[in-house]
């Protein structure tokens, strides 16, 4: 079982319970996917197809407002999931794009594997309860920073979470991700040191 999948083998395996047997079904149903820096994978307006896991690398997920400005809304690093979870569930056009910001390597799941994994994991459901959960969590924690926390704290609690991320993020996307200037993230930056 140590292979290509062992990653997201131990992420799904700390969510739910798993067999040997359902692990060999549903893994054969993943596609491992290469993605050169700065490819987009899935572009605002088109219905997403499938929930990425990152096996390494790095994605962004962003979106253009009404100004015409990218906004980045989440960055998902090594071990964790990405998608359109509102696209890809109702199979109508995505909000967001998402873009690999380094060489990255995925696993794909599409909806019709996440569905049959509900129906024939002993606690598929279980685990489409804790990704989603985890999706609202995640949009939730978003809202309330821009709301409660200040800037300063934004980015305290990004460095926290994320600390290599100014060696692997343009500058600019941070700053988006703060919902402040690249400019006022620069005296933030100066500020901590």
């Amino acid at each position: 079982m140590i292979n290509k999948y062992q990653n997201i083998y131990t992420v799904i395996a700390s969510f739910i319970e798993i067999t040997e047997e359902e692990w060999a079904s549903y893994s054969s149903m993943f596609r491992l996917k290469e993605i050169e820096k700065k490819t987009i994978v899935l572009h605002e307006g088109n219905i997403c197809k499938e929930v990425f896991f990152v096996n390494k690398g790095l994605l962004r997920i962003y979106f253009i407002d009404k100004n015409g400005e990218e906004k980045t809304f989440h960055f998902a690093p090594k071990d964790t999931f990405a998608t359109d979870y509102e696209s890809l569930l109702k199979q109508i056009p995505s909000n967001y794009s998402i873009q690999a910001l380094e060489d990255t390597q995925v696993v794909c799941m599409s909806l019709d594997m996440i569905l049959w994994g509900y129906q024939h994991l002993r606690y598929g459901e279980k685990l489409g309860r804790i990704l989603a959960e985890n999706y609202f969590f995640l949009l939730s924690n978003k809202i309330q920073s821009i709301y409660t926390q200040t800037p300063l704290e934004r980015y305290n609690n990004l460095t926290r979470i994320f600390p290599d991320i100014f060696r692997r993020v343009p500058q600019h996307y941070i700053a988006s991700y703060l919902n402040i200037t690249p400019v006022h993230l620069s005296r933030l930056k100066n500020t901590d040191k």
